[in-house]
C-alpha cells in the first residue's frame, strides 16, 4: 500500500534529533519512502491521513513483557517479588494452558496497540500461541520462551525454545523474530546456562534474561558462586553473544563498564521495579556510559499495565527524584528509551526505532488537541510529561493500517476482552 500523512509535527528521534513543525511521511509497501517538511507531494495514493493536529512519531518498543500475564492482574498485589512468585504467580501459572496463554496474549497486544506500542520483546511458556496472537494482530514482536533450569521443566524448555526459533523465526512477513530466554541466574545453574549459550550459538540467535532485579538475588549469587550477578554471567561467556537484559537494578560501577563492554541492552522497567520494592536501577548512569538502556513494561501482574507512555513518565520522575536533580533524565532522552533506545537495545536499531528513509513503516500518530496537551510550548515534554494512552489515533505497523481513529482494523477488540475475562475467571475463579 502506499500511504502518505500529511500536514503533521513529525518527531523523528534520528541521530540528528529532527523535528518537522509541518511535515510529510510517505510509505510504499512496508517501509518509509520520503520525509519532508511544508506540502507534500502529489498523488496518487492508496491512503491519505491528515495529520493537522497530530504528531507522528516511531511506535514504541516495549521491551520486556509476560504478555499473557495480563490475565493475572490484579491478582496479588502488594507483595514481595520472591513471595508474590513463589506462594501466587508460580502456582497459577502451572495451571495456565496454552488456551489461556493465547488469549492473555490477544489482551496484552490490544492493550498495547492502544496505547502505542508497536512492537515487544516478551519472554513467556506456551510461546507459539503468542506468536499465533502476532501473527494476527500486525504488532510486532522478539519472542522468548522463558527456560529454568531447575525442576522438571529444564529439558522440556531446551526443546520447546528450539521449536520456537526453528518454526516462527522470520515469520509474519518478518515481524516475529525469536531468542532464548532462560530465566535468570537463580532458576538457572551454570551448566544449563552453558547448554542454553550451546544452543543460541547453533540457532543463530540472542538471549533475553533477567539480570540482577533484587537485592536479594545479589546476595545469592555472591553467596552461591563468590561473584555478583553480572560477574558471574560475564566468567561464564554468556555476553559474548547478544544479551538483552531485564532490570539491573543491583549493579556497581564495574559491572557498567562490563554491560557496556559486551554491548548489552538493557530493559529498564521502572514501575514493576517501584510496585516490587525492588529498587532504583542506575539508569542515568548506564546512559551516561553508552549502554543502550530502553523501556519496558515488565507482566501486568507487576506493573499493572502495559502502557509505555505512562512508563516513560515514571522513569524521568523516579530519577529525578532518586538524584534529587530535575535535570537528570530530561524529557527527549526518555522518548528515546522508548523508541530508539528500545531498537538498539534489541538489535534492530537498523529497521525500528526511528522515522528515516528505507526503515520499516511503525508509528503512531496523537491527537494533540486535548485539554491536558495544551497550550504546546514544548511537543516532547508534553508527549512525555503530559500525554495519555487514549491520545494514540493512529497506529501503522509494516506498512498496515491497525489502527484508526482509535478503532482496530486487524481483529474484534470486544472479542478479545470477552474471552480474556472468561478465561480469567475459570482460572482464579469469579473475584
Amino acid at each position: 500500500m502506499s500511504m502518505l500523512i500529511k500536514n503533521a509535527q513529525i518527531i523523528t528521534m534520528n541521530d540528528d534529533q529532527l523535528i518537522i513543525s509541518r511535515g510529510y511521511l510517505r510509505m510504499e509497501g512496508n517501509l518509509i519512502s520520503e520525509i519532508g517538511s511544508g506540502d507534500a507531494p502529489s498523488g496518487p495514493f492508496e491512503r491519505v491521513i491528515e495529520g493537522q493536529g497530530r504528531v507522528v512519531l516511531p511506535g514504541f518498543i516495549n521491551t520486556h513483557t509476560h504478555a499473557a500475564m495480563t490475565l493475572l492482574r490484579g491478582y496479588a498485589d502488594d507483595l514481595p517479588l520472591m513471595e508474590w512468585l513463589q506462594t501466587k504467580i508460580w502456582p497459577l501459572e502451572d495451571r495456565l494452558t496454552g488456551e489461556d496463554i493465547y488469549w492473555g496474549s490477544m489482551l496484552a497486544v490490544t492493550e498495547m496497540i492502544k496505547s502505542g506500542t508497536t512492537t515487544f520483546s516478551d519472554m513467556y511458556f506456551f510461546m507459539e500461541e503468542t506468536a499465533r496472537a502476532v501473527e494476527k494482530t500486525g504488532i510486532r514482536a522478539v519472542l522468548s520462551r522463558g527456560m529454568v533450569g531447575v525442576g522438571p521443566e529444564n529439558e522440556k524448555a531446551m526443546v520447546e525454545s528450539a521449536d520456537l526459533v526453528q518454526h516462527w523465526q522470520g515469520q509474519a512477513g518478518g515481524r516475529i523474530l525469536t531468542r532464548l530466554g532462560p530465566h535468570a541466574p537463580y532458576t538457572c545453574p551454570p551448566d544449563y546456562l552453558r547448554r542454553v549459550m550451546r544452543l543460541a550459538d547453533e540457532l543463530g540467535v540472542g538471549l533475553h534474561i533477567h539480570i540482577a532485579e533484587t537485592q536479594v538475588e545479589k546476595s545469592d549469587i555472591l553467596a552461591q558462586y563468590g561473584k555478583t550477578p553480572v560477574r558471574h554471567l560475564e566468567s561464564l561467556g554468556l555476553f559474548s553473544r547478544p544479551v538483552l537484559a531485564a532490570h539491573c537494578v543491583h549493579v556497581d560501577a564495574e559491572e557498567i563498564r562490563i554491560l557496556k563492554d559486551y554491548g548489552v541492552g538493557v530493559a529498564h522497567n521502572p514501575e514493576s521495579n517501584m510496585k516490587l520494592a525492588s529498587g532504583i536501577a542506575p539508569v542515568p548512569e548506564m546512559l551516561a556510559a553508552g549502554i543502550p538502556v530502553a523501556l519496558g513494561t515488565d507482566g501486568a501482574s507487576s506493573n499493572n499495565n502495559l502502557d509505555m507512555l505512562q512508563e516513560m513518565r515514571s522513569s524521568a520522575f523516579l530519577h529525578k527524584v532518586n538524584k534529587m536533580d530535575p535535570t537528570v533524565l530530561p524529557a527527549y532522552q526518555a522518548l528515546e528509551m522508548a523508541t530508539c533506545n528500545g531498537a538498539r537495545a534489541l538489535g534492530l536499531d537498523r529497521e525500528i526505532g526511528s522515522l528515516e528513509v528505507g526503515k520499516k513503516a511503525d508509528m503512531i500518530l496523537l491527537n494533540l488537541n486535548q485539554a491536558h496537551l495544551l497550550p504546546a510550548y514544548d511537543l516532547v515534554a508534553n508527549l512525555v510529561y503530559s500525554a495519555a494512552a487514549g491520545d494514540v489515533e493512529t497506529v501503522i505497523i509494516d506498512g498496515q493500517l491497525v489502527m484508526e481513529d482509535r478503532i482496530i482494523k486487524t481483529f474484534d477488540e470486544q472479542e478479545v476482552l470477552r474471552a480474556a475475562v472468561q478465561t480469567a475467571r475459570g482460572l482464579v475463579g469469579s473475584r
